[in-house]
């Protein structure tokens, strides 16, 4: 076989590569801890790369015979990302546009790279994401890992807008999951947790940038499934949407809709800027959350700020939000962690009102409790919206003491159980507290998982705490 010179870099390159990651696994590797967003979960791997290249994953599969793990941005709470003596991915350095046609609107990336970075590539050409989080910070493979979703009225799950995913299994080989190729690997790798292989590359549809503009209201508890009915969901100018319950009594749902407008914009800004300070944001949250009448503090100044402020920006000024914006000073005494749930909608009142007792029985330190929107999953296999469902976002701070963690554990349960009785399910990027009999009622589909995943990586190379606690069969 005749080799020319960029086939024989590109050799040289791999074999270095491989031969590296054999050298370091060997005994003497020294030992590394690996952490998530929220500091509970450290994890002693055995080894992390950082590969740039789907080859590079693939020749690190291939070099190392034990267990496999894989992450992102390590925003998910539980351990989702990390297995004790693993082979960690940190997929961070994969951060390259593959391929990107403008008049189509649609963009094909490395799995590593964020959607603040992806904002950068598109906010020129006047596209926006189509579905994502609140925040910019994640990466779009581990937004597709936990099947996201965000604010967009009537758009669902991150699913509902990938058109391909990349993926390298066990074995090492190369697949290209679509609707039409492979479509139960496809449908089982968004929300799959790392667990069936490394996804590489996603491609995406996306949306036209537009100008928007905030408009809230306050809405009686009772009112709020009608008024979503009849106000937003028919309204197509109604891009974001959803509606906060503010502690103590978590009664009085505040609705903010963002508005595709023409109106004058109020800050010219196309995208938020980066490494803003957010001290003010940060203090607002701490006062909030430690302070005798944390919740005037609420009153009087952010909430204050919310209805008196007009706000006429573009849709990726609104999508480049930062999660810094969010980070506790310190997480060495608290952390901030979030947990979901998901409700039918005739089910809303009767979880909201369950919901709030147990959050205030149980004096849980909860900031806001935010209820988004989705329409049935009928694509993912471990959907979280087998129908039609109202999201409900705890975010709350606890201690980082053991004893902090057992009770928040207690009240979790509660949570699930509310959640399982109004026909509902839990999310699952959080804490792990939710029992083994309340993770096989939320996801019955998690048999058909396990033998889909008992096929493609027959010998469980590709594992982490969710799946080490709810999939096993020991």
């Amino acid at each position: 076989m005749t080799v020319n010179r960029r086939q024989f870099v590109q050799l040289a390159a791999v074999s270095s590569f491989a031969a590296l990651i054999s050298r370091e696994s060997g005994a003497g590797a020294q030992e590394k801890t690996i952490n998530d967003v929220s500091q509970l979960n450290p994890i002693r791997i055995a080894e992390e790369r950082r590969p740039r290249s789907t080859d590079e994953v693939r020749t690190a599969l291939r070099a190392w015979s034990g267990a496999i793990s894989v992450g992102g941005g390590r925003y998910s709470m539980g351990g989702q990302i990390a297995a004790v003596d693993s082979l960690h991915l940190d997929m961070r350095a994969m951060k390259q546009v593959v391929a990107f046609d403008p008049k189509r609107r649609v963009l094909r990336v490395q799995a590593g790279i964020t959607w603040r970075d992806v904002q950068d590539i598109i906010d020129p050409h006047d596209l926006s994401v189509k579905i994502m989080q609140s925040y910019s910070n994640f990466t779009v493979g581990g937004s597709v890992s936990v099947n996201c979703h965000g604010r967009y009225v009537g758009k669902g799950p991150i699913v509902n807008s990938l058109r391909a995913i990349q993926l390298v299994t066990a074995q090492g080989e190369i697949l290209e999951l679509t609707r039409s190729r492979d479509f139960e690997l496809f449908r089982a790798v968004c929300g799959g947790y790392g667990g069936l292989g490394v996804i590489t590359e996603v491609e995406l549809d996306l949306e036209d940038n537009t100008r928007i503009e905030r408009v809230v209201s306050n809405i009686a508890l009772e009112m709020y499934p009608a008024y979503f009915r009849e106000k937003v969901m028919p309204d197509e100018r109604v891009l974001l949407h959803n509606v906060d319950l503010i502690p103590p009594n978590f009664a009085s749902p505040r609705a903010v809709s963002w508005l595709k407008t023409n109106k004058r914009l109020t800050q010219p800004g196309r995208l938020v800027p980066r490494d803003l300070n957010y001290s003010f944001e940060k203090n607002a949250i701490w006062a909030i959350s430690e302070l005798p009448g944390g919740n005037l503090i609420r009153e009087g100044v952010v909430d204050r700020a919310l209805l008196e402020t007009k706000a006429v920006v573009w849709r990726n000024h609104e999508a480049s939000l930062d999660a810094s914006a969010l980070e506790p000073r310190t997480r060495r005494i608290s952390t901030y962690l979030l947990q979901e749930y998901f409700i039918p909608v005739a089910k809303f009142l009767p979880f909201a009102h369950e919901m709030a007792r147990i959050i205030k029985a149980r004096r849980v330190n909860a900031l806001n409790v935010s209820i988004r929107h989705s329409p049935a999953d009928t694509t993912s296999l471990l959907s979280w919206a087998p129908t039609e469902v109202f999201s409900f976002v705890l975010y709350y701070k606890q201690r980082r003491s053991e004893s902090a963690a057992r009770e928040v554990g207690v009240w979790t349960r509660e949570l699930v159980d509310a959640a399982l009785a109004n026909d509902g399910r839990y999310y699952l990027p959080y804490r792990l507290d939710a029992s083994r009999a309340q993770f096989d009622r939320s996801y019955p589909e998690a048999r058909a998982f396990a033998a889909l995943k008992a096929r493609v990586d027959p010998t469980n190379r590709f594992r982490n705490r969710l799946w080490a606690k709810y999939l096993s069969t020991a």
